[in-house]
């Protein structure tokens, strides 16, 4: 079955002649990025070179995918509207709330005992609206993508900050919040900062223990967490068609980890391939009729210092296998240098756990690059030395390895197969032990590493590498193993090297499911009645947020000064409060609890100004709110960065805090926080940050001629009676502003839809 055929062909026929205008309008070649941007224009854009970083731009995609955790909130925001039908199409993806704890089927027959009401609710809300549903186990959102829906050429938005994965397919595709999401399905343009561009030229080939997630490992190290910000990656070179679609969906998917945009690939025969083994022959065949209109321009390649606004160069056969972490994606270290890195930096070299698949790394040549490290297990006299889990990122991957023996090769060294949902990668892993809080180390093939991530304990130490890597490192249950030159020591006592792994990148048998896990919606929908408990501790229909008041803010309180990095894992935490996103005013009770105080060094642990006893982040914003007192939240570097759960900008909102002040944003939090009717302001001087006092009385002035470009003043009262007036900037457009008056996007989506 080919989803979308006339939509994918319509894009195809459309797509060359507003290349063409826009290459004219431009007077110079384009980029692949620049290419789909511009033939994605919303209807009525005027073309024109647009500034990167600085011009906000209405575009028009093709489709939104949401998966279950985050599709909850989005949904409710939607059925305000008062729309009939999304506009655009639309699925919903249920991979979010399955725990991980003993193995697949029974963790998934647990998860839809367990999340019955929100299953039950997400496709009665689909089915009403014309939203395709994949059911619990078919998968995960951005693996079921790749192989259903990614087209290249085409622009998508996905409520995960790992919808980048698409770009493994040429596509434009970019995480955003939920209230984003629901304006592109009630029909409305869709507003994006006009990206800058980076070029990652790829020279040479990937050989031997070398993988595509070495790519992004090494680029995360050199363009850090945030060294991405409002620009879109584009891979390129021989280095780069030399690499399978899904090895190339891999790198485009830990592209959120540099805070990227997006990134993406020109069109070439691994995607055709790819799309052929995954049943859309039909769409390779329309993307071949126009093949260069769905890579860059040759010049741009030839001279790409001249098109892109930074350039990196990486030699394929030359790259190292890296290990980056612990805590951080971006702290990327070659395998070879771990030994000295562990040693200085006291990690534990122990291996308990090694993890392998989750949206990152799922494809069926991860698995089979990763089972011919498994068969030499047994070959070669071995024992697994560490705890061993696959996660396979959808039923038709599952299925075809199990088909083909995979699995039976994996329980013979001991690994335990999990359900085809997110599980460890994004804390919903019950790992037994965890709550010892013990220092530890787990290596595995997933995107994300921060404290608590994985299992929970902030002592655990994981660091990210290639399926095949970690295969190596379970099997050899040492961080320090160099599997390019270390030997094992045998069952017998003899000294033995692992071969570089082996794989193919597709199965040549061809793939197979025999229930993919599809549901599609009704052809009308408008009989469909959602069952929302009003007693439910699981879903909670949404209220409007209350309008800008029409004066500066006066009297805020200052809730709580983060230190360091405070991710949306900080401000919302996933783990087991995922089974609340459905309900804004229980999810809250998680609200910043992660975050670090400035003033004490501890989390969830801040001083209730008005009693001056300190206790809970949210039971102190709920002290303030009851008390009719607004507040502020202040925050360090690329405050937001992570998922991009809207959670975390509609809890400070639902609880009364009014402005969020930060050194610097990450990109969707900082949207995330306007569409709510939030402040989202920057020091305009970072060394500010350092006035803010704890005790502190705080006004925002200049709100009553809010424009765009003008910044704000911040009147720190201090309880000494001193007062600091500092700046902050702020990065409002007009359409922007008009949200923040309005008390949220959604007001002004609700306010259009009434009026017609």
């Amino acid at each position: 079955m080919v989803f979308d055929l006339d939509l994918i062909k319509k894009t195809y026929r459309e797509m060359p002649a507003k290349v063409d205008d826009a290459r004219k309008a431009l007077g110079r070649p384009l980029t692949l990025a620049e290419k789909i941007l511009y033939a994605h224009l919303s209807e009525g854009s005027r073309v024109k070179d647009f500034e990167r970083g600085k011009a906000y731009v209405d575009f028009a995609p093709d489709r939104v995918a949401m998966q279950d955790a985050t599709a909850q909130m989005a949904l409710l925001q939607f059925d305000t509207t008062g729309r009939k039908k999304v506009a655009v199409p639309s699925t919903v993806h249920c991979d979010h709330l399955i725990v991980a704890k003993n193995e697949g089927k029974a963790d998934l027959s647990k998860a839809v005992t367990d999340n019955q009401e929100v299953y039950n609710f997400l496709s009665s809300i689909s089915n009403k609206y014309g939203i395709g549903f994949w059911k619990p186990g078919a998968g995960i959102i951005h693996q079921v993508v790749l192989e259903n829906y990614a087209f290249p050429g085409g622009m998508m938005i996905g409520t995960d900050s790992h919808t980048v994965n698409a770009g493994g397919l040429g596509m434009i595709a970019i995480g955003v919040g939920g209230a984003d999401a629901c304006d592109v399905m009630a029909g409305l343009s869709w507003e994006l900062l006009m990206p800058k561009l980076i070029g990652v030229k790829l020279t040479g080939k990937l050989s031997g223990w070398t993988a595509p997630k070495d790519v992004i490992l090494k680029v995360a190290g050199i363009l850090t967490v945030k060294g991405g910000t409002n620009a879109i990656v584009e891979y390129f070179g021989e280095g780069a068609t030399s690499m399978s679609c899904t090895g190339k969906g891999t790198i485009c998917n830990m592209g959120a980890e540099i805070g990227a945009t997006t990134s993406t690939f020109g069109y070439d025969e691994s995607m055709s391939r790819y799309l052929k083994a995954t049943g859309r022959a039909e769409v390779a065949e329309a993307a071949d009729q126009i093949k260069e209109y769905l890579t860059g321009d040759a010049d741009v390649y030839a001279n790409p210092e001249k098109y892109f606004d930074k350039v990196i160069e990486i030699n394929l056969s030359e790259l190292e296998p890296h290990l980056n972490g612990p805590f951080t994606p971006d702290l990327a270290t070659p395998i070879s240098q771990m030994k000295e890195a562990a040693a200085k930096n006291g990690w534990p070299t122990k291996v308990e756990v090694g993890l392998i698949g989750s949206c990152t790394n799922s494809s069926y040549e991860d698995i089979s690059r990763a089972v011919s490290l498994a068969k030499q297990v047994a070959e070669k006299g071995l024992k697994t030395k560490a705890e061993f889990t696959i996660t396979p990122g959808s039923e038709q991957v599952r299925y075809t390895i199990e088909r083909d023996g995979f699995l039976e090769t994996f329980a013979k060294i001991g690994a335990t197969v999990f359900a085809n949902a997110c599980g460890p990668c994004i804390g919903m892993w019950e790992r037994m032990g965890a709550e010892k809080q013990e220092k530890n180390t787990i290596v595995h093939s997933f995107n994300r590493n921060f404290a608590k991530r994985a299992d929970g304990n902030p002592n655990t130490m994981a660091f990210v590498a290639s399926p095949e890597l970690v295969t190596a490192l379970a099997i050899a249950g040492d961080l320090t193993f160099n599997p390019l030159t270390d030997t094992l020591t045998n069952e017998k006592g003899e000294q033995v090297k692992l071969d570089p792994p082996t794989g193919d990148e597709l199965p040549l048998r061809g793939f197979a499911v025999e229930d993919a896990g599809y549901q599609a919606p009704a052809e009308d929908g408008s009989g469909v009645v959602l069952d929302v408990k009003s007693d439910s501790k699981r879903l909670q229909l949404l209220y409007p947020f209350a309008a800008w008041e029409g004066t500066d803010l006066k009297g805020l309180k200052l809730l709580i000064k983060a230190k360091g990095k405070c991710t949306t894992d900080h401000i919302s935490m996933a783990g087991p409060w995922l089974k609340f996103r459905g309900h804004l005013d229980n999810i809250s009770n998680n609200m910043l609890i992660g975050a670090v105080n400035f003033f004490n060094e501890k989390t969830d642990h801040v001083k209730n100004q008005l009693t001056g006893e300190y206790g809970p982040v949210p039971a102190t914003q709920r002290a303030y709110k009851a008390a009719g007192v607004g507040s502020i939240v202040i925050g360090d570097e690329n405050y937001g960065e992570g998922s991009s759960r809207e959670h975390a900008a509609m809890e400070p909102r639902h609880l009364g805090v009014r402005v969020v002040l930060v050194k610097s944003f990450a990109r969707i939090h900082e949207t995330n926080l306007k569409k709510q009717g939030m402040l989202a302001l920057t020091f305009a001087n970072k060394e500010d940050y350092d006035k803010i006092r704890e005790d502190d009385s705080i006004d925002i002035t200049g709100l009553t001629s809010f424009t765009p470009g003008t910044p704000l003043s911040v009147v720190l009262n201090h309880k000494d009676g001193s007062v600091d007036t500092i700046t902050a900037n702020h990065s409002y457009n007009a359409q922007q502003i008009h949200w923040f008056k309005e008390g949220g996007a959604l007001n002004v989506i609700r306010k259009e839809a009434a009026g017609k």
